[in-house]
Formats: structure tokens, sequence, C-alpha cells
């Protein structure tokens, strides 16, 4: 299978192109919000609109929080990531009416492509479940180095197509576009930090595990 070769400025307009569509949807909800608030004098629709831009803020805020950690610099080069904080991120972003997220990890300050990588590799684990359901993920720390085990549970569970590929650099055309470049990404940062990463599935159960080379 061919590897796929991005330029920086392809790499970066993608990126950019996934976290825009991550964001624009609750966004666009806040701008409906205040729309509805400028135009309507019926109290319940004003009640329903409050409660629409509050939640759609939180949303995007959440959302925001993630992609500063999961795609953006995070800090000066060799900087450290409190493992605790990108838990608490991860569970805003990933959490909904659809998905629950349990992490079980230590309190300590890991580099940050590690932790960068597990939250790009929980943005995986949502893609196998479509259907919705339960993601645990349990980190073990020796040093400064982290293992990842992540557990994703849902009716229908399933491996994306061509996502293993896309993990190790892969695609049938050697091209790639926004779809496809958040796995894509994560297994940059894979290799980035030194780590492999592994997929399977069994019933209605898929597995995520991340290790050091």
């Amino acid at each position: 299978m061919p590897v796929v070769t991005l330029e920086p400025l392809e790499l970066a307009a993608l990126l950019c192109s996934r976290v825009c569509h991550d964001v624009i949807s609750p966004v666009g909800a806040i701008v409906n919000g205040l729309e509805v608030l400028e135009d309507e004098k019926d109290e319940s629709m004003r009640e329903f609109a409050h409660d629409l831009i509050k939640k759609s803020a939180k949303q995007a805020s959440a959302r925001l929080q993630f992609a500063r950690i999961a795609f953006g610099a995070a800090g000066s080069a060799g900087a450290a990531i409190d493992l605790g904080d990108a838990a608490t991120i991860a569970k805003g972003f990933i959490e909904d009416d659809r998905i629950k997220l349990e992490i079980d990890a230590p309190r300590v300050l890991l580099p940050k492509n590690q932790v960068k990588l597990l939250l790009n590799l929980l943005m995986t684990a949502t893609s196998t479940i479509p259907r919705g359901g339960m993601i645990r993920a349990d980190i073990v720390v020796e040093g400064e180095q982290a293992r990842f085990i992540i557990l994703a549970k849902g009716t229908s569970a399933r491996i994306p197509t061509h996502v293993e590929a896309f993990l190790r650099g892969e695609s049938d055309t050697g091209a790639i576009d926004a779809h496809a470049i958040q796995p894509y990404y994560a297994g940059l940062i894979a290799r980035a930090a030194g780590m492999s990463v592994a997929l399977s599935l069994d019933g209605d159960e898929a597995t995520i595990e991340a290790k050091a080379v």
C-alpha cells in the first residue's frame, strides 16, 4: 500500500479543516440562538435560546480545549502535560448522550507527544462504536513512558475501513483527505513518541493499545 507523503502546508491545512469541522456546529448553534433572542418575544422560545447558547458555548469550549492539546503545540518544544488535566479535557470533549468515557490514569506529567497520542487515540476509539457505548482508557506509567489500553464497547463495534493503514501512514491512493487526517496524524504522533499502535476487534468490543517500540 502506498505511503502518504504530505507537504507541511498541506498537513496544516487538513488539520485546520478537521478542527473547523468539530467547532463549526456548536458555533453555528450559538449564532442561531442569538438570532432567536433578537427576534423572538415569546418567553419560552427565549428561554430555549438561552439554553441552546449555554450548551453550545460549553461544547465549543470543550472542543477547542481538546484540539489545543490533541493537534496544537500545547506548550514549548519538549514540554510535559498533566495527564489528569488531559483526562478531564477528554471527558468534556467525548462524553455526550451516546458515549461515556472512563479514564484510569495517574496524576503525572508526561511528555506532550504521549498525551497528544492518547487524545488522538480516544478520538479514534469513538469511531469504532458508531451507535455509541462506553470507552474505558487504562494508562500505566513507568518513569516517563506510558502504555495506553483503550476499550470501546458498543453495538455494532467495528474498526473503520483503512484506519489501520492511515495510522501506518499509508492509503490506497497515496493521498489523504480531511476525513482521514486524524488517524494519519495519530500515526505521526505515535512514531514521534516512539510508540506503536495496534487495533483489534472481539465481538462488540474494539481495543486500541499503544506502547513503547
